[in-house]
């Protein structure tokens, strides 16, 4: 394996510092995949990967993720703001939206959808050593096949192999986070007056924290994606001299 991954840095190398329009314009994820379809094992040099630096590297490209994603998401309106990971109405609420806003409710609706994104900024630095936890169970086998992958293999793996995990442990965070902010307060208010109204069918479920904790979780994971692109495709985020050998510097 790891003869066969020197000919792959050794090549793909060569490849990157070749002078074709096709070269130039392909990323390394593109160019190193072309060449781990062709290469045959070769032998290596003292200047190769070893699989150890390739487990470490994945693994570090997966905490700088988080942690930029988390620091991120955790500043003032890093969800509320943010219109890829921005928190919606749960559906019960979008379901009765318009006749909550027309017996007055207008006000505590845009309250509440303000007071669910901040609980998800509160408890977005939390979940920093959740995740970090999980990445340390990285296999030098899940390692090799993430550096393979698509783009966004490693944060796909991270998502696959730790998300009931990850929802059981960050649940209760969430759960205080949008306490704290008073989301939780709201929603039972507007769940309970709307449940009051005569004759309504269909009426509002109460509970909260299942949906919150999913959307932040999935927020997270949004943000988390975007780092490793940018490590696997831009070499100035690429910030280490490991992340650089392993994700293919000259």
């Amino acid at each position: 394996m790891i003869k066969k991954f020197t000919s792959v840095v050794l090549v793909a190398s060569m490849t990157i510092g070749c002078t074709t329009a096709q070269q130039r314009n392909g990323t390394f994820g593109q160019v190193l995949k072309g060449v781990l379809n062709q290469i045959e094992t070769k032998t290596g040099n003292s200047g190769a990967v070893s699989e150890n630096e390739v487990g470490m590297g994945i693994k570090e490209a997966l905490i700088s993720g988080i942690s930029k994603g988390a620091d991120s998401a955790s500043r003032m309106d890093g969800f509320f703001k943010n219109p890829k990971i921005k928190i919606p109405l749960p559906p019960d609420i979008q379901r009765v939206e318009t006749t909550l806003r027309k017996i007055g409710f207008g006000t505590q609706l845009d309250q509440f959808h303000l007071n669910l994104n901040r609980g998800a900024e509160d408890a977005a630095i939390q979940a920093k050593p959740i995740f970090i936890s999980a990445i340390k169970s990285l296999t030098i086998k899940d390692a090799f096949n993430i550096l393979r992958g698509e783009k966004n293999a490693a944060t796909m793996y991270l998502k696959g192999s730790t998300s009931s995990e990850l929802t059981k442990i960050f649940e209760p965070i969430m759960e205080k986070s949008i306490a704290k902010t008073e989301a939780t307060k709201y929603y039972t208010d507007l769940a309970n007056r709307y449940n009051a109204i005569p004759f309504v069918a269909n009426k509002i479920n109460p509970d909260l924290k299942g949906f919150a904790t999913q959307k932040a979780l999935d927020g997270l994971f949004i943000l988390i994606a975007d780092e490793e692109l940018k490590i696997r495709e831009n070499p100035i985020a690429r910030t280490t001299e490991l992340l650089k050998r392993v994700f293919g510097a000259k």
